[in-house]
């Protein structure tokens, strides 16, 4: 149960949160208007009459002014209707119901990675700082924070799925139907996507354990006669355990915004595939949407870091 500062700290994040997410619904909601092309010349097809495109904004709204369509997507999304998408008819809810748990095991797998791998380079990195350990991990983290996921994504369609047929190529299977499966599918995609979060997890890590190691309090703690295992596991690990929960939160919210490219590459069909097709198709309900989902993941995301915040240091949650 949270006590009374830990609920208050929540509230004010809660009421942060609302004009965040007014913010970025309305500036998606303006950039897609700022492209090219007519959705209802699209929905009446190239010989259809200008009556015919004029009843087609008409019946979808789409002759309002701007603010006025903003306004009564926003009514909608607060009683929980997001629309209906304006090429398939069907309900953005339903669409998005159908292809976010694929992005969600995606990118939940992909941390899991970043975190098992990071960890340990970071903590290897640290025990061994200024020797050959910490220079070949250092070198190595350099290179994976240097790649863009979608070039390391391509590679390893070309290698593990072309070449060896290791991996499948493109596709999904829900981990739901079949787990094993899913993780096989999965693999190559969230290795994709974790290649820069393991170097990110592991180059912080030994930067904040170095950091503390090297502080007055430890070297006291090294005196004393303390071992050097024991100084940096009991101690070290929890001194920046802090600074590590706030690298893994911002990881999700990366590697969730990566997975608009990656799922392109793999054929995947999640929210990233979801957006990118809506875009090019200016099906603008389905794109606020998914852009509605995402943001309120991420802010649920910061929102649970901000509770495991003030249970690691409670003076948190009186600032």
């Amino acid at each position: 149960m949270l006590n009374t500062l830990q609920r208050k700290m929540l509230t004010r994040r809660l009421l942060q949160a609302i004009p965040v997410l007014l913010l970025a619904t309305f500036s998606v909601f303006m950039l897609l208007k700022l492209l090219p092309g007519d959705v209802a010349i699209t929905l009446a097809g190239e010989n259809a009459s200008v009556e015919r495109i004029e009843e087609i904004r008409r019946l979808k709204g789409l002759d309002q002014p701007l603010i006025a369509q903003y306004g009564q997507w926003v009514m909608g999304a607060v009683q929980g209707d997001l629309s209906e998408s304006l090429l398939s008819g069907e309900p953005v809810s339903t669409t998005l119901a159908r292809v976010f748990p694929n992005t969600l095991f995606i990118v939940l797998y992909a941390v899991t990675l970043s975190v098992a791998v990071g960890v340990p380079l970071g903590i290897l990195a640290a025990s061994r700082a200024g020797g050959l350990g910490d220079k070949l991990v250092m070198v190595l983290t350099s290179v994976g924070v240097a790649l863009p996921n979608f070039w390391i994504a391509m590679i390893f369609v070309v290698i593990f799925a072309l070449n060896r047929s290791w991996f499948p190529a493109t596709g999904f299977v829900s981990p739901f139907e079949d787990p094993l499966a899913a993780l096989w599918y999965a693999t190559l995609p969230a290795v994709a996507l974790a290649a820069s979060g393991m170097a990110e997890v592991g180059r912080q890590l030994r930067s904040s354990l170095v950091e503390t190691l090297h502080s007055q309090h430890f070297r006291t703690l090294h005196a004393k006669g303390l071992p050097f295992r024991s100084i940096l596991w009991k101690h070290g690990l929890r001194n920046v355990s802090v600074n590590l929960l706030t690298v893994i939160s911002l990881l999700i919210s990366r590697t969730l915004a990566a997975t608009v490219v990656v799922e392109v590459v793999f054929a995947i069909p999640g929210m990233g595939n979801t957006i990118v097709n809506a875009t090019l198709q200016r099906d603008f309900p389905v794109v606020q949407g998914a852009v509605l989902v995402m943001v309120l993941t991420v802010i649920t995301v910061n929102l649970v870091t901000d509770i495991l915040y003030s249970i690691l240091d409670p003076r948190i949650a009186q600032q």
